[in-house]
């Protein structure tokens, strides 16, 4: 399992308290300038997250950013929160995950009227490419219950300034309009949370935000109508789902490409293998970076199903040691079958099954590293096996 945790901030309370509500065995952490973070696990996957409060604004953002970012050195980085709508059609409780955000409040202000200089950071393609994959599937809904009319997921520039938008005709609505008229939702944190994120080797960072008003001057209305809470009850339940998949799909150790190594570190295509007696060398290669496929998708299909019998032996051996209880034990054998019985039906139905049955394994197991670690492993062998 990736063990590199990622960081999730939030500017408000209730904010902060609808994404708590999806991690476990949380602990307080102090940073020594006085901030408090809070370290957890997704309670479905497993992975590890540190939870941050930045307060309203881009500048404390941008700060408490780059404190999480240097104190905990993540995998990536989410602001999750609310904001409001710029056009009637973005729909109250929907849900927007920002493919760029603007930095709205730069500019030159000259005698023939005020000229915009924007600054704009774009979401990294992995994360935008794995956040679009997860709002088709329509499996991050689960996390929501049954609430009736599932929030639409849109993806789309987001505006970031100083300023509670609350009109639809004063000069500021109209110019942001004007000026960014592609925004989908306007807000007060992105642009800080994205700065922090390009000054630190372009970390991956996504915004995801529940709209829960509209910016034209009825926040009161809704505000009055629960809409915060219940968008951002949605928000924190995509970004939960996206914080799962990023922590399978992005690389370990994405600062360890090429580019990056010192000299001495650098690449080298000389690579000696020795077989003695009845031993064979199957690859050679040097350092390799990126993800590595080797074998045919039958031969991975044949790693999963050895690296299940090897799970089911070491879940045996957990039991008896005390590590796993009756109940949880005889919970993952359930999981373990419904796994084997999909993968045997060799369709892609079958394989989404073993997912999610995978997923509730792990999270069966989590509190045994060792066994969790395995299923991980499992699960990116099927994936390999695409």
């Amino acid at each position: 399992m990736n063990e590199r945790p990622i960081v999730i901030l939030t500017a408000l309370d209730l904010e902060y308290q609808a994404v708590q509500k999806h991690l476990t065995g949380l602990r307080i952490h102090r940073h020594r300038a006085g901030t408090r973070f809070e370290i957890g696990r997704l309670a479905e996957g497993g992975c590890p997250v540190v939870l941050g409060l930045v307060g309203k604004g881009n500048h404390p953002a941008a700060v408490l950013a780059e404190r999480a970012i240097t104190e905990f050195d993540p995998l990536a980085l989410l602001f999750v929160g609310v904001a409001g709508a710029l056009w009637p059609d973005v729909g109250l409780g929907d849900v927007v995950v920002a493919t760029h955000v603007y930095a709205y409040h730069g500019g030159t202000s000259e005698d023939d009227g005020f000229k915009a200089r924007p600054r704009g950071w774009e979401i990294s393609h992995e994360p935008d490419q794995v956040a679009r994959q997860l709002a088709r599937s329509g499996t991050w809904t689960r996390r929501l219950g049954d609430i009736g009319n599932v929030p639409k997921v849109r993806f789309g520039p987001i505006a970031a300034g100083e300023v509670v938008q609350d009109s639809a005709v004063s000069a500021h609505a109209q110019w942001v309009r004007q000026t960014y008229n592609d925004a989908l939702a306007i807000e007060m944190e992105a642009a800080g949370v994205a700065q922090a994120a390009h000054f630190n080797r372009s970390l991956p960072m996504v915004v995801v935000r529940g709209i829960s008003d509209r910016a034209d001057g009825t926040k009161v209305a809704t505000d009055g109508a629960n809409w915060q809470a219940r968008a951002i009850v949605n928000a924190a339940a995509f970004a939960s789902a996206l914080v799962e998949e990023l922590a399978l799909e992005l690389p370990h150790d994405p600062h360890a490409t090429a580019a990056n190594k010192t000299e001495g570190e650098a690449m080298t295509s000389n690579v000696r293998n020795i077989a003695r007696g009845h031993a064979h060398v199957g690859v050679q290669a040097g350092n390799i970076y990126g993800n590595v496929s080797v074998g045919h998708p039958s031969e991975t299909a044949l790693d999963s199903a050895a690296l299940l019998a090897e799970l089911r032996e070491e879940l045996a051996q957990a039991r008896t040691a005390g590590k796993v209880d009756e109940s949880t034990f005889a919970a993952a054998e359930e999981e373990i079958g419904v796994v084997t019985g999909s993968l045997a039906a060799s369709t892609e139905q079958g394989k989404d099954r073993a997912m999610v049955a995978l997923k509730k394994l792990r999270g069966l197991l989590l509190d045994v590293a060792d066994l969790a670690s395995k299923v991980t492993s499992i699960i990116t062998a099927i994936r390999g096996a695409s």
